[in-house]
Formats: structure tokens, C-alpha cells, sequence
């Protein structure tokens, strides 16, 4: 009977592809917000896309975008790469209302006119350490009692090593030692904040935010093998804001099982001029920002041990003199494997150490796939300006 019922039950099933998949509308989608005070402003403008499609990013380019006050005063953004328009430090005046216009292909676009609304300076940035990893916090506090709503994100960087520390490298016919310049074996890594942090003081006493949580991230990360740095940036929200980026934060985080909240429509301040009926997704808030930043060294944490983010890496010896088995005809490995110019395919080995008898030319080298030495295929080798370790 359970058999019977198990085939009865499978035959029973259907494919079920709701309409949203293969949904025609491209919407717009507008993310940032206009800084007041000395800090550069960018907003970044996106069209949806559809969950069937291949297509994961889809920027709106040549679009015509600025900052308009409520008095007249227009500030022009510059388009740059990838939908992303700019405008250095705009210092408006905090007594006035700022909208965004934005038009695109004969389609004009605007958000509400809002006040400016400056968020208070981080308190600090501090973590814990647990059994499994570390917890990241904020602190903050208005004394002004003006801000009863926050948001952060953040930037994380960290370093990384490749797995094998090479010293040589090959110009295509020839391996040659490296140069400073040419180091491969350390690098920074960087990645930006996947969620949506929000926090309220509104139904407080006083005006107050405590160990509110950033990120958690767990022992076995590479993130906190060696040095790692967080910089965490907060955000003043309007009471509408809030609501905003509550209702996204439901929408994109908390959507999965039957306990979770049903999708809701996300309602934001941007409107199109030309099709009112026209979903707009962002919300735009203007006001200056805040930030504060973190240092963490390994040597301060318990002895974690990460999880290798390359796994499977493995030396070969590669000669310049080798006779395969069974032949009497030698083969240049060095030239079949490592020079790319002289036969090595297109992921040629990278050579990591001479092998041969000291005080004699080498008669090869030990070698292994880019990704197992060359760092900079995850990260950059330039150290960044803001990194205060001594390596």
C-alpha cells in the first residue's frame, strides 16, 4: 500500500511555474542616497529582471540624473560605469527639501522632496568572540533626539595568501624570478554587506542604540585567518524610510518557510512622471553619513584553523630534460606546461621553485594551477590605503 500510494502520489505532481518567472515588465530600480554634506554622492540605476533570465545585472546607461531642492537649485550627477552617477561633495543646505530626477529615454522619473537628515556619529564598533566565530556590533546614540531611526552597512576587507608562494614567473618562453612588483602571494580581498541592518530607537527611553548587531562570521572563514578590517557606515532614516527598508528587508531575507511573512508590495518615493501606474523600486533619503572602522589580527582570536577557500592544490615537477616512460625521445616540460608562448596551454602552470642541484641550473621547477598560486585571481595585490598592519 505504501509503495502504491508513493507512485500514485509522484504521478500526481506537476510543474508549477507561476507567472512572476517569465513576468515581461522591467522595472526601475533605484539605489543610494544623496549625501549633504562633503561626501561624494552615488546613485546606481538598474532595471529588474526576470527570475528565468541568465541575466543577473542590468544597468541603465545614459540616463539624466540630478539633485533638485524645493527653492530651484539643481546639482547634475555624471554617469561613470556600470549605471552609477556621481556628484562630488554637494554641501546642501540642511533648511531645504531634496528630490531626485532621473530620465531616462524620454521617461522622467522623481522621488518625494524630503529633509535632510544627518546621522549621528557611531559610538564605536566592537565584537565578540563566541565558540563559533565572531559577533560584530555597533553602538551609537543621538543627543539631539532627532534620529529615531538608523540603517548600516558595511565593507569588509581582509587578507588572503595564495596557497604555494611562488618566486618565479614565466614572460612566455622564459621563467624569470620575480620582482617585488610581481608578487602574487599576498593579497586583499573585499566584499560588501548582503543584508539589510536596521535598528529603532523610537520605542526607547532615550535615543540610544547598544550592541546592535552588524555581521557574525564564523570560525572556519578565511576572513579572520590573519588581518581583517571592517568599516561600518550608518544611515539617518525618516519614520517612511524605516518602513521601506523594513518591508524589503521581509521581502528579500525573511521569505522561505510557512512562518515567514508573505511577500508584500514595496512602496517607495520614487514615482514616474510619465506612467504614474509604473512600479518604481528605491527609496531615496538625503543626509550625510557616518563611519567608523575596525582592525582584527588572528593573534587576538583563539587558534581557529579556516577552511581553505582553494581546495585540491598540488605541486608538479616540470623538466626541461623529461623522457616519458617507454620512449627514448626527451620532452621540455617547462615549455609543454609553464612558458605559454612555447606550448603550455591557456592555464599554464605557474612555476613556484627551481629543482635540481644547488649551485646548478635548474633542471625544472615544481608548478601548479593559477588559482593555487597567483592570488590576485580573488583579490588585488595593492595594498590598500587605509591598512594600518605591518606585514
Amino acid at each position: 500500500m505504501i509503495l502504491l500510494s508513493s507512485i500514485i502520489f509522484a504521478g500526481c505532481k506537476k510543474p508549477y511555474n507561476p507567472p512572476a518567472i517569465a513576468a515581461t515588465g522591467s522595472y526601475l530600480v533605484v539605489e543610494g542616497v544623496i549625501d549633504a554634506g562633503s561626501d561624494s554622492t552615488t546613485i546606481a540605476l538598474s532595471r529588474t529582471v526576470n527570475l528565468s533570465s541568465k541575466v543577473t545585472i542590468n544597468p541603465v546607461l545614459g540616463a539624466t540624473v540630478s539633485v533638485q531642492s524645493n527653492q530651484g537649485a539643481v546639482y547634475p550627477l555624471t554617469e561613470t560605469t556600470n549605471g552609477k552617477y556621481v556628484s562630488a561633495g554637494l554641501n546642501l543646505d540642511n533648511s531645504r527639501t531634496y528630490r531626485l530626477s532621473i530620465k531616462v529615454n524620454n521617461e522622467q522619473y522623481y522621488s518625494d522632496y524630503v529633509p535632510v537628515l544627518n546621522a549621528p556619529p557611531i559610538d564605536s564598533v566592537h565584537y565578540t568572540i563566541t565558540n563559533n566565530g565572531l559577533n560584530i556590533y555597533s553602538d551609537a546614540h543621538d543627543p539631539t533626539n532627532a534620529v529615531k531611526y538608523f540603517r548600516w552597512d558595511y565593507q569588509e576587507t581582509w587578507i588572503i595568501h595564495s596557497f604555494y608562494d611562488s618566486g618565479f614567473i614565466s614572460n612566455g618562453d622564459t621563467v624569470l624570478g620575480r620582482t617585488q612588483a610581481q608578487n602574487v602571494n599576498t593579497c586583499w580581498r573585499s566584499d560588501t554587506s548582503s543584508t539589510i541592518v536596521l535598528n529603532s530607537s523610537a520605542k526607547l527611553a532615550q535615543d540610544v542604540i547598544a550592541n546592535n548587531p552588524i555581521i557574525s562570521i564564523p570560525s572556519t572563514s578565511e576572513k579572520i585567518g590573519g588581518e581583517y578590517s571592517i568599516i561600518v557606515r550608518q544611515y539617518a532614516l525618516t519614520g517612511d524610510a524605516y518602513n521601506f527598508w523594513t518591508n524589503l528587508k521581509k521581502n528579500t531575507e525573511q521569505l522561505g518557510s510557512i512562518f515567514d511573512a508573505q511577500p508584500s508590495q514595496i512602496n517607495g518615493n520614487i514615482h514616474s512622471a510619465t506612467n504614474p501606474a509604473e512600479p518604481v523600486i528605491g527609496y531615496i533619503s538625503v543626509g550625510s553619513t557616518t563611519n567608523k572602522r575596525i582592525f582584527i589580527l588572528a593573534s587576538k582570536l583563539p587558534a581557529w584553523l579556516p577552511t581553505p577557500s582553494v581546495l585540491n592544490c598540488m605541486l608538479d615537477t616540470e623538466l626541461y630534460v623529461y623522457y616519458p616512460k617507454g620512449s627514448n625521445t626527451p620532452i621540455n616540460q617547462v615549455n609543454e606546461f609553464i612558458n605559454y608562448d612555447k606550448g603550455a596551454t591557456y592555464n599554464a602552470l605557474i612555476p613556484v621553485a627551481p629543482v635540481g642541484l644547488p649551485g646548478h641550473p635548474p633542471a625544472g621547477y615544481s608548478a601548479s594551477t593559477p588559482i593555487c598560486v597567483d592570488c590576485t585571481l580573488r583579490g588585488t595585490n595593492k595594498e590598500p590605503s587605509f591598512w594600518k598592519f605591518n606585514l
